[in-house]
This record gives C-alpha cells, structure tokens and sequence, in this order.
C-alpha cells in the first residue's frame, strides 16, 4: 500500500491524525500545546510553518485547523467591522490567507477547516463545501466549512437522525474551546479514507512513485 506522508496542522485532539494512522499512513498532528490524543509521539509540537519545512518529511496532504475565535460569525459582536476587535479579526485573517497560501506551494494536495465566517469575504479562498457531522454518523448540527486545494468534496458516510446544537450548548469551562473545536470522528474518518484513496489514485493514474517513508512509532529525533 502506498504511505502518505499527512500533515494535520493547528491540532491538539488527534481525531483526524489518528484517522489517518488507522489506515496506515505517517501521519502527525501539529500544535504549540501538547495534544490530548494520547499519542505524543505522533504529535510536532512547534509551529505549523517549521512543521512545513520539515526536511525529510515530503507532506503529500495537509490538513489545517487554523483558530477561529476572530474568523467565524459567531465572534461578529465582538470583531466585525466597527467592533472592538475588528483588527484582530483582519490579523487573524491575514495569518490564515498565507498559511494557506505557503501550505501550497509546498504540499500538492491541501485542506482548510473553519466554521461559517470571513475567509471569502475578507480573504482570497476558493468557495468553500459545507458539511455538517449529521452526514457521518454524529445527530449533531455544526456547519463547516472546507476549503481544498486539489482535494474532492467530502461525500457523506453515514446520514442520521437528529440536528441537535450540542456544541454551542456547551457550559464555560477551562476545556470548552478545545472540545468546541474537536474534529468529529465520522468526519475524520471520511477524510482520512476518501481523500487518501484520492491521492493514491492520483499517483497512480500519473505513473508517480512515492518514497514510501516510515518513521514508525517515534518521529525522528531532530524535531522532538
């Protein structure tokens, strides 16, 4: 079988790196905090643009979880224009228009997950696909938004009842940012299965051969 070398960037949870590992592919998370997925060795704790340059690693597909407090419509009270904090939001949409951007010219195939917000009104991204985790296996309701690079649209796996607002019901705690933010499983797992299929189908049809790089269980000592 053909490894991927997969990039998930900007997350702690591990869902979707660990999708991926499932499946057998190199794959590591990427966050400035430590993850709670319970697999630090499959986690670079540094910067997403270091973890880009990464030497050795070749990334075939990135997926990226920028922060949304600033981006997404929910914040408007507070950082839409006129607002209090209406700069920040044009920093932050800055920060993520050229991690998108250098993520491209580096990775063939690249992914962008926010909530509904600002990126095409404020920024230069393509039009994004919206999903909701009702479409994988989770009654839930969080529309979502995909922007790809190269990728195909995500299809649904599992269509099931229920359309319930659990997220934003969350009450405050020191974690709710963290657990707002967590990729659903069914979602990860639709990634991790479509989009690799994808790709390896790609190469295959281009008669590219890919090294087929395995660092095992412990990423390599120089990035630890």
């Amino acid at each position: 079988m053909e490894i991927l070398n997969v990039l998930i960037g900007c997350e702690e949870s591990q869902e979707v790196c660990k999708a991926f590992r499932e499946l057998g592919h190199n794959a590591y998370s990427c966050d400035l905090e430590d993850c709670s997925g319970g697999h630090p060795e499959w986690h670079l704790k540094m910067d997403i643009f270091d973890a880009i340059d990464l030497k050795g690693y070749d990334w075939n597909l990135a997926i990226l979880h920028p922060p949304c407090t600033a981006i997404a419509v929910s914040g408007n009270a507070t950082y839409a224009i006129g607002k209090l904090k209406y700069n920040e939001r044009l920093k932050a949409i800055d920060w993520t228009q050229n991690l998108w951007d250098y993520t491209k010219r580096f990775c063939p195939y690249v992914a962008l997950e926010n909530p509904v917000g600002c990126l095409n009104t404020l920024g230069s991204f393509p039009k994004p696909q919206y999903i909701q985790p009702w479409q994988f296996g989770h009654g839930e309701t969080k529309k979502t938004g995909l922007w790809l690079h190269n990728l195909p649209n995500l299809k649904p796996t599992k269509v099931v009842e229920g359309r319930e607002q659990k997220v934003w019901k969350m009450p405050p705690s020191a974690d709710r940012q963290k657990l707002r933010s967590k990729t659903y499983t069914g979602i990860a797992a639709a990634m991790a299965e479509q989009w690799s299929e994808f790709i390896i189908n790609a190469f295959e049809k281009s008669n590219v051969r890919r090294e087929k790089i395995n660092y095992g269980q412990v990423a390599p000592a120089s990035i630890k």
